[in-house]
């Protein structure tokens, strides 16, 4: 079936549903604050060397007190419709994925509506860790296809060194704050593919955020062989859903948790004609942010062209796992 909005009040459908959803461009924020590995080697027991070679980390970004998670959501969303072509009228629904907002109510999303000025969308916070960010797409993907919603913002937004225990040096290197954005529209051809996603439920407490106000932790070995022994098969999975070989990926965005996980899964899915986004060498580890985020980068960088079939992979607390291929924006 086709997909066809009449002009109407807040994008009602008035017609068929369309066949799927594309992305119309991407957006990002990051806070001024950089730490580097050396301001790192002042708190704990670590190094320079000693960081890049575990985890490839450089630099990352730091939020003050005045950049919330809506805060930050809403710079991203914003640089996201700026580039868009449509107006704040336009969008009839938000969800933003973050694991690390404090408040109950309002959420992440609805503050962002309020704080953009839209009209009245759907507002939708959704808590999947660091695959927030692709299991929000698909949802979007998922309402646009149903003929529930035309336009939407989709977001990842994190401040997970609110979470950081800065005297463990395993994991107090690797977290970072910021957020990452795209709007998509209804397309009669799909320009989202299905999505592949999923869970392990016996490593569920492998990467997690417990208590009150909770500590970022993480069984980092298991995570590790995991990810680099069972990933690239589901990865390979969503290719095929796409349609498409590994061969064929002009792009490919991991969630950037650490570079010594990116460059393998890299190497075993056989996306060699691919660009694969580094950008946690400079960001460091931003959970549901860093898909986003790396995907505005290489937008804003023209790294990769316009229609480029681009891999989308969020894997982490959970332990949870969502993937897609996009037609890059």
């Amino acid at each position: 079936m086709k997909i066809t909005f009449e002009p109407g009040s807040r994008g009602l459908c008035h017609a068929v549903p369309m066949t799927g959803s594309r992305v119309l461009a991407a957006g990002h924020y990051q806070p001024a604050k950089v730490l580097t590995n050396n301001d790192i080697a002042k708190i704990v027991d670590t190094s320079d060397e000693w960081i890049q070679s575990r985890v490839g980390i450089k630099t990352r970004h730091i939020a003050d007190p005045t950049e919330t998670v809506d805060f930050m959501a809403a710079k991203a969303a914003e640089h996201a419709l700026s580039g868009s072509g449509l107006t704040p009228a336009d969008i009839d629904l938000v969800i933003t994925a973050t694991t690390t907002a404090i408040d109950r109510s309002p959420n992440v999303a609805a503050r962002v509506a309020d704080t953009l000025g839209l009209g009245s969308p759907a507002t939708i916070d959704v808590n999947v860790a660091c695959s927030g960010f692709c299991h929000a797409l698909a949802t979007a993907d998922h309402a646009i296809r149903a003929g529930a919603a035309r336009n939407a913002i989709v977001i990842g937004a994190e401040r997970l060194t609110d979470f950081t225990d800065w005297t463990d040096r395993t994991t107090c290197v690797l977290t970072a704050d910021g957020a990452g954005a795209v709007v998509i529209t209804a397309a009669d051809k799909p320009a989202i593919s299905p999505v592949v996603w999923g869970s392990v439920p016996s490593l569920g407490s492998a990467v997690r955020i417990e208590g009150n106000p909770g500590t970022f932790a993480q069984e980092g070995q298991a995570v590790f062989r995991w990810a680099t022994q069972s990933l690239p098969g589901i990865a390979r999975e969503v290719c095929n859903r796409a349609g498409i070989t590994p061969e064929d990926l002009g792009a490919v965005v991991f969630h950037q948790a650490n570079l010594r996980i990116i460059e393998p899964l890299a190497r075993k899915l056989g996306a060699v004609n691919a660009v694969i986004a580094q950008d946690v060498v400079t960001s460091g580890n931003t959970s549901a942010a860093s898909v986003p985020l790396a995907l505005s980068k290489l937008a804003a960088d023209k790294a990769v062209p316009s229609g480029t079939p681009t891999l989308l992979f969020g894997f982490g607390g959970g332990l949870a796992y969502a993937g897609q291929v996009i037609e890059f924006p």
